[in-house]
């Protein structure tokens, strides 16, 4: 079964950065998306950015609230996925996870992560 596998939490005070890293077992080429999404104590869990593997290659969507700060990434050769997250606020503390979207035979699976804290204090 696909794997993924998060890495980089920690906790930082307001204005630092943090790296995310997951890593995927399985050929990076096998999803349309992959991307991470964060859940706040007591929140639903929201969008934070996305691949979305298209016609050019992939590019990358971003939720209002990072749009700027965060930044993703990927490396086909080592099927990672990272988030940079840079100028973090208080409101960024939530526990991040990884997610893969695959199509096989026009069906579509979802993966997730276990989840990576990242706390963030003023």
């Amino acid at each position: 079964q696909v794997q993924l596998v998060e890495s980089g939490g920690g906790s930082v005070q307001a204005g630092g950065s943090l790296r995310l890293s997951c890593v995927v077992s399985a050929s990076m080429h096998s999803f349309n998306a992959l991307g991470w999404y964060r859940r706040a104590p007591g929140k639903e869990r929201e969008m934070v950015a996305v691949i979305i593997d298209d016609v050019s290659g992939g590019s990358a969507n971003y939720a209002d609230s990072v749009r700027g700060r965060f930044t993703i990434s990927r490396d086909m050769r080592k099927n990672t996925v990272d988030l940079q997250m840079n100028s973090l606020k208080s409101e960024d503390t939530a526990v991040y996870y990884c997610a893969a979207d695959q199509k096989v035979e026009g069906q579509t699976y979802e993966y997730w992560g276990q989840g990576a804290q990242v706390t963030v204090s003023s």
